[in-house]
């Protein structure tokens, strides 16, 4: 038995470095776009693209690789993931151009599967009493992962050079990855089947035609004939995704699962979800960097604008961790009202109080009571909804709509403020103001949603009554979905 505890205890261990490693390329860039802009002499509106190409694969390869990996195993497609994350490092920190660069993002976001692999393996592995408590604390892993880069990127950049953004987590990944091959057990449950290549490509399709014009409508113009194209383009390769999903006998993605209440209710929570985290991790650190001529923001360095985020990691780190403990006394659903009222709150003290360093720091603690909170409880809300063996593609489904809503909520943010911008090329303090005021009512809109998914009884209800449609398709329970213990 402690023999099992310690092995469990290490397997956790390496998901949990295989999760933070892919977190921090979500962020790790984001505050020396400036540094990289400069070195590879390119616009800013093309520097955009690093951030854009990882969003754009990452966004196709998830759902993909999660529901490969519950054919082929989790733990195979974990590491096919990290191998692909650290070849994608490396590509990146030797480009010796920014086409070479966009290509290494575009292979470092096929790791996307490492996300729906890790969940479904604490599935697997776990007792199903102790799986909360765990996708809990993976949820606080990636989450405050994503706020680390923010915090690692100024030193990094300042002590080396911005290559060494992927050099370090070329290696750490590198390591995880060993480590993976040597304790993390081969999957336990997989599910037979084939992949539906025309649904996997309808699915890329609309996602490309989606995220592109988003990125480029501050560009191009949002009322331009190319966005409007490409939106309505977007809008009919989801239809006929749908359609396929809906008739195929091996779905990516069950759409059946998908109409589930606590399922649907709690993508519509990560797609604004994810608008309001992925703006305030990219905007909030250019503000603190304003130059203070400017009239307003700070002047800080890289350095100084990542110090500032670190309450809010903390704070994030700490109460994602505490998600699955305190699940028997605040449930799930609670714990995702609050987080989101928590986001409300902050975005709103960005908006009405930021002139002093202090007033930053404690609305960003804030942020990240809520960002610990609302990550781990939609999480745990996926896995708990849906059969072991949909674990990998619906848990991916669900990172892959945050990834949606952060395209969404970065592309509406910046064209906010960098709408009208003054004489020296910086933004209005008008603009950052508007910015956060319409992050507040995103995230109000996330509290009403959020009180809109089922009680624990009539979730329970709903997923009897899904998989009962499945007419002959034995359905495994959470209790079969694990390895038991001799």
């Amino acid at each position: 038995m402690a023999g099992n505890a310690s092995s469990a205890r290490l397997t956790f261990v390496v998901l949990s470095a295989a999760a933070a490693s892919f977190s921090m390329l979500q962020s790790l860039v984001s505050p020396v776009l400036p540094t990289i802009q400069h070195d590879l002499g390119i616009s800013q509106n093309t520097v955009t693209w690093v951030l854009t190409a990882w969003l754009l694969s990452a966004s196709v390869a998830t759902p993909l690789m999660g529901r490969i990996g519950d054919m082929i195993g989790k733990e195979r497609t974990l590491l096919v993931a990290l191998s692909a994350i650290a070849l994608g490092c490396l590509v990146a920190a030797i480009a010796p151009n920014f086409a070479t660069l966009i290509i290494g993002r575009v292979i470092q976001g096929l790791g996307g599967a490492v996300f729906p692999a890790s969940f479904g393996i604490i599935r697997d592995e776990f007792p199903p009493e102790r799986v909360a408590s765990m996708v809990g604390v993976l949820s606080a892993v990636i989450a405050a992962g994503g706020g680390l880069g923010i915090v690692l990127a100024g030193p990094i950049v300042e002590a080396l050079n911005w290559r060494w953004l992927f050099w370090i987590p070329m290696i750490v990944v590198a390591a995880t990855a060993i480590l993976t091959r040597r304790y993390v057990p081969e999957s336990p449950v997989r599910t037979p089947g084939r992949i539906d290549w025309l649904a996997a490509l309808l699915l890329s399709g609309w996602l490309v035609a989606l995220l592109v014009p988003l990125s480029e409508a501050q560009s191009w113009g949002w009322t331009s004939a190319r966005v409007l194209v490409l939106v309505a383009l977007a809008v009919v390769l989801l239809a006929g995704w749908i359609v396929v999903e809906l008739r195929s006998r091996n779905p990516l993605i069950d759409m059946r699962m998908m109409r589930l209440p606590a399922i649907w209710t709690t993508n519509l929570v990560a797609l604004l979800f994810g608008a309001g985290m992925f703006s305030v991790y990219a905007f909030l650190p250019e503000f603190m960097q304003i130059p203070v001529s400017a009239g307003y923001g700070f002047g800080s360095s890289v350095t100084g604008a990542g110090l500032l985020m670190l309450p809010m990691l903390v704070t994030m780190a700490v109460t994602g961790s505490l998600s699955g403990p305190i699940t028997s006394l605040v449930g799930v659903k609670a714990q995702l009202v609050w987080g989101s009222a928590f986001t409300a709150v902050s975005c709103a003290a960005f908006a009405a109080y930021h002139d002093q360093a202090w007033q930053i720091a404690t609305a960003g603690g804030v942020y990240g009571i809520g960002l610990g909170l609302a990550y781990a409880s939609m999480t745990s809300l996926i896995v708990q909804n849906v059969p072991a063996h949909q674990t990998g593609a619906a848990s991916g489904m669900n990172t892959n709509i945050r990834t949606i809503g952060g395209s969404i909520g970065t592309a509406v943010v910046s064209s906010i403020i960098t709408g009208r911008l003054q004489g020296d090329g910086l933004p209005y303090e008008s603009g950052f103001t508007r910015s956060f005021l319409v992050l507040t009512a995103i995230s109000a809109v996330t509290v009403v949603l959020a009180l809109l998914v089922p009680s624990a009884q009539r979730r329970k209800a709903g997923l009897s009554a899904a998989t009962a449609t499945r007419v002959g398709e034995p359905v495994p329970s959470a209790g079969t979905a694990h390895r038991s213990s001799p």
